[in-house]
């Protein structure tokens, strides 16, 4: 059985990651930072899938507790195929606003956390082959604060390390989905509706979990989930920056 590690894996994304994975008879490697819900959620998989599910409770901005996941990524004996990088939190926008040290636990938890796994997963994967999947949004595409900024770090990375490990057998791709119905918006306090986007530009979980999957395992780079965000990316291609940053002042993605 091949064996996933999913960081943020009993909500949002990294649930819909679990889930599929576990559909397909992925065994799992869970990583949040709540030991009692990963333990329900875990339960729920092995009796709906038959699936082996070994849990990491770890907060991905301290770097101790980091280094129990690397050390769980370099275990040769039960090798990890798949990396899901997907814990992440958000922040207001108003950065001089925010509190210094909550931006730098979200900028160690976007950017630094995935960086090593990113680093400790490729240990074990070349040459022997392997997937890596780095959650990233829209947002990288444009600019707005620092959740923007580190999302566009990813994908920056993704694209050059998918290139640049191709021959080891590894693939990178990051999975940029914009609106998504997930728990993310309500940790931030908002409510539906309030972040003031019409209806018809949220994404289902399921939907954009099964493209990004897809993605990968064709080997892309970059997965943007629907045609709606692929023309948008486009577009925000073309317009000035100062246009676009303008534009994306309103929610969250």
């Amino acid at each position: 059985m091949p064996i996933a590690l999913i960081t943020g894996a009993s909500a949002g994304l990294g649930a819909e990651f679990s889930r599929q994975l576990a559909a397909r008879g992925a065994d799992l490697v869970l990583v949040a930072r709540q030991r009692e819900p990963l333990e329900e959620f875990a339960q729920e998989l092995r009796q709906q899938h038959g699936v082996a599910v070994e849990l990491i409770t770890a907060d991905l901005a301290e770097p101790d507790q980091v280094a129990t996941v690397v050390e769980r990524l370099h275990n040769t004996d039960e090798p990890v195929d798949l990396l899901v990088n997907n814990a992440g939190f958000g922040l207001p926008l108003q950065f001089a606003d925010n509190n210094i040290d909550d931006e730098v636990r979200h900028l160690r938890v976007h950017v630094e956390a995935s960086m090593r796994l990113m680093h400790a997963a490729l240990a074990t994967m070349r040459g022997r082959g392997g997937r890596i999947i780095n959650v990233a949004s829209v947002a990288g595409f444009i600019s707005r604060s620092t959740y923007s900024a580190c999302k566009s770090w990813l994908i920056g990375f993704s694209q050059w390390a998918n290139s640049e490990y191709a021959a080891d057998n590894v693939s990178v791709t990051a999975v940029c989905p914009g609106f998504t119905h997930t728990s993310f918006h309500e940790r931030m306090g908002l409510a539906p509706g309030e972040e003031g986007i019409p209806t018809f530009m949220w994404l289902q979980a399921p939907a954009v979990v099964r493209e990004g999957l897809r993605d990968a395992s064709l080997g892309r780079a970059v997965s943007i989930p629907s045609w709606r965000y692929k023309a948008i990316v486009a577009l925000t291609k073309l317009m000035p920056r100062s246009l676009a940053a303008r534009a994306a002042r309103r929610g969250r993605v």
